[in-house]
């Protein structure tokens, strides 16, 4: 079997895991059960209080993917999660994990427009 989410093989029936109807590797039901909650005011305050008081801002001490997510949205105004992760050619989970932690910075944030969730940019 295959995990729904990687696309590894999972030799061993007994370590599928299932999460809201897909099948997956141990490593893709833990990613899942432990994504930052984009909106956590707590998140948010820490975030805020440790990137002051590193003298951070911008885009200083973002990761390498961090920064492809605020260059893409730079350049686009906003996108959807999945066309930013078929932009950079990353799995959606990894995008939504990013942009719960680009929001408690403050550097991105998510907006609905007729009826669609897209990211941009505070």
């Amino acid at each position: 079997m295959k995990c729904d989410i990687c696309n590894e093989t999972i030799e061993d029936l007994d370590d599928v895991m299932t999460y809201y109807g897909k099948n997956l590797c141990e490593d893709c039901y833990i990613g899942e059960l432990h994504r930052p909650k984009p909106c956590d005011p707590m998140a948010v305050s820490s975030a805020k209080k440790n990137r002051e008081m590193m003298g951070q801002s911008g885009t200083d001490g973002l990761t390498s993917l961090q920064k492809k997510i605020v260059e893409h949205l730079k350049q686009h105004g906003k996108a959807t999660q999945p066309d930013i992760a078929e932009a950079l050619n990353v799995p959606i989970g990894e995008v939504q994990t990013q942009f719960g932690v680009l929001r408690h910075m403050e550097i991105a944030k998510g907006t609905k427009v007729d009826g669609k969730v897209y990211m941009t940019l505070f």
